[in-house]
């Protein structure tokens, strides 16, 4: 009977130990033959409730891609383009301040591939994904697809498929958020006939915003040279040339209507050429942010006056031409000779905002097109209805050209958020945040000066004086400018936190001089490093424990990831707590392990799990087996107090994640406590 006690408590000791390896996706796949050689391959993955899985699209700097891979490709079979993916959301974070695509509730991943090799039996893949919550996990999910017997030799019919089932075997990786490590038990779901159905409000917010940038946008141009003249000649051609007011307005009306269906046809064309999701995967591309930085800067150029920007002058005699035969279809000309006409102006507005709209992906670009376009089509409608208001109008003249101008430096500052891009992507450190805000600090001070009155540009008219507005737009200005002034020296800046780089991306971290850190007067250890708010850290298991052994002070480890947004979230919010900051800098060294470091591990440092069974050949999987291993977890954020022998301090909860302040706090000095007994 004491042996099956024994049995049946070991048992559930293992039981528990393991319900805290969280696997929150769970796969089907399947291959089906297209063709004599081609097969699809498709993943089907049903995800918990309230997690999210990251995209191959997800830009860099952010949270970590999918990555689809093969290992058994070279020579066997060859890829027919990239990975489809299911729907995804795209929503902006905050902390990695990039806008990041995902997954809910189900993802399906689609490959198409052409098999080479006749002898070819199995196609081995692999996918590489982070899954998030409130903590993250890597993970690693491999796949044998089995192809038939003599693929290359079956004839099939070309509407039949070929479906055959495949063995799953799976690497547990780790990276940032996940559940609370009190919940210790895992039920395996499973796949529902349908997934719930995807919540809607980021996607909803993420288009409304788009509405109203891509409105005001509208609205900026509707105020430039090429634009404001057209609104009283245009209204008056219709009021005039119309028999009765009523004809005038409802041609006004159908004029406005006119530029709406151009600019939302343009909006839907760029969706369809490209797909809903591929310019938002091309805008996290290094080459295309510098082209487009290229360009924006081409644009500035055209909008400060050294040239102009225009179609040729034939499509606009040719669209005017047809604007003569009268109706609705002289009308829709008419809107058509106004894009043209205006291009000079409103290109470079709507090539930046197309860009911007289709970085968010699906619809979005329409969706800025169409509030593109009501801002500049109501005027158009609503002085048709009220001539009397073009009375009211102000008189065109140099204050257009202020616009244009205005326009052409914010144009120049957004093209260095393009070119950080590629830097970043590129970890060149070339555009540092330092230099980014310095430039930045250059633009918006010489715009205050032109506003001011202080330069003049090539297409300015004699300026004897500004006008209040002029005064008032340039005090804003320079009260702009004078606010980013501080961030050189590592003040935050959370008006503009989604533009320059990051705090950690810059020549100092704590600032110029160093005057953000309680620590830089201090002479690091052998192996450590200035962290967050200037904590001395170390990022070697090793080193961080001799040196405790120095000191005598008890050991944090920190299970953390690059790409770890809760990790970021606790550092920010709750290490630089008053009461949090002197324990972490005074009173435990602190070491770091980051479970997505991607660094190879020397030859003879690499070996195979025993705890997974899977290949550890990375610093990061070194640090992640040792954290499953030993911790039984395979999430991050976490943290753990232990002596200088590595065993726990706090004995109730030996390992504390995604937490308070007050609810950290009690933990570290509970376990400090324990230690100096």
């Amino acid at each position: 009977m004491k042996k099956i006690l024994v049995i049946l408590i070991t048992f559930l000791a293992f039981a528990n130990v393991n319900a805290q390896i969280l696997d929150p996706v769970k796969w089907t796949t399947k291959i089906e033959k297209t063709s004599d050689n081609t097969y699809l391959l498709t993943f089907d993955g049903i995800i918990e409730k309230d997690w999210h899985m990251y995209s191959q699209f997800t830009p860099d700097g952010g949270p970590l891609p999918l990555e689809v891979l093969f290992k058994n490709q070279k020579g066997n079979f060859t890829l027919v383009g990239k990975a489809k993916e299911s729907k995804t959301k795209t929503a902006y974070n905050d902390i990695f301040e990039v806008n990041e695509t995902f997954f809910q509730n189900k993802a399906q991943i689609k490959q198409l591939i052409k098999v080479t090799n006749a002898k070819t039996s199995t196609i081995e893949a692999e996918l590489n994904y982070q899954v998030c919550k409130e903590v993250c996990i890597n993970l690693e999910k491999k796949f044998t697809f089995s192809l038939p017997v003599s693929a290359a030799m079956v004839a099939v019919p070309k509407d039949a498929a070929i479906v055959v089932a495949t063995t799953e075997t799976e690497t547990i990786k780790t990276d940032s958020l996940a559940p609370s490590l009190g919940e210790s038990n895992i039920v395996v779901a499973t796949p529902e006939k349908e997934a719930a159905a995807e919540p809607k409000s980021d996607t909803q917010r993420g288009l409304w915003s788009i509405f109203f940038i891509a409105f005001l946008s509208g609205f900026a141009a509707l105020l430039t040279p090429c634009v404001f003249p057209m609104i009283p000649m245009t209204v008056s051609f219709f009021t005039k040339q119309s028999k009765t007011k009523a004809k005038g307005i409802r041609n006004a009306i159908i004029y406005g209507i006119s530029i709406i269906v151009i600019y939302v046809l343009l909006g839907f064309v760029v969706t369809w050429v490209f797909g809903a999701d591929a310019l938002n995967a091309l805008s996290t591309n290094v080459w295309f942010n510098i082209i487009f930085f290229v360009l924006l800067v081409v644009f500035a150029a055209s909008f400060l006056g050294a040239f102009e920007i225009m179609l040729p002058n034939s499509w606009a005699n040719k669209v005017d031409s047809q604007a003569d035969r009268g109706g609705i279809i002289g009308i829709l000309f008419m809107a058509l000779a106004l894009a043209i006409v205006s291009f000079s102006c409103t290109g470079p507005i709507v090539g930046t905002l197309l860009v911007e709209a289709a970085s968010k992906g699906g619809i979005a670009p329409i969706i800025g097109m169409f509030g593109f376009s009501l801002a500049l089509a109501l005027p158009f409608m609503l002085f048709a209805m009220f001539p009397g208001w073009l009375h009211s109008l102000p008189k065109s003249g140099g204050w257009l050209n202020t616009v244009k101008v205005v326009l052409g430096f914010l144009e120049l500052a957004l093209a260095f958020k393009f070119l950080s891009n590629a830097d970043l992507v590129l970890q060149l450190h070339l555009l540092e945040r330092e230099v980014f805000l310095a430039i930045w600090i250059a633009i918006f001070g010489t715009l205050a000066f032109y506003l001011f009155g202080k330069i003049t540009l090539p297409h300015d008219s004699p300026l004897t004086h500004i006008s209040v507005g002029r005064l008032m737009m340039g005090l804003l200005v320079l009260t702009f400018t004078i606010y980013l002034i501080p961030g050189l020296w590592g003040a935050p800046l959370k008006m503009i936190s989604a533009f320059p780089p990051t705090l950690e991306y810059s020549e100092s971290p704590t600032g110029l001089g160093g005057s953000g850190s309680s620590a830089t007067s201090i002479i690091l250890p052998e192996g450590a490093k200035s962290g967050p708010h200037g904590i001395v850290v170390f990022d070697d298991y090793e080193k961080g424990l001799a040196y405790a052994k120095t000191v005598n002070k008890p050991i944090m480890l920190d299970f953390t990831g690059y790409a770890c947004v809760n990790c970021r979230k606790m550092e920010n919010n709750v290490w630089s707590d008053t009461m949090i900051l002197p324990i972490l800098n005074n009173e435990v060294v602190l070491i770091s392990l980051y479970v997505d470091d991607k660094r190879d591990l020397p030859k003879d440092e690499q070996f195979i799990s025993k705890t997974t069974g899977s290949e550890i050949e990375t610093v990061g999987d070194k640090w992640t087996d040792f954290m499953i291993s030993k911790y039984k977890t395979n999430t991050q954020p976490l943290y753990v107090l232990m002596d200088l022998e590595g065993n726990s301090l706090n004995e109730e909860n030996p390992t504390i994640s995604y937490v308070s302040i007050d609810e950290y706090g009690t933990w570290l000095k509970a376990g400090i406590s324990k230690f100096k007994k």
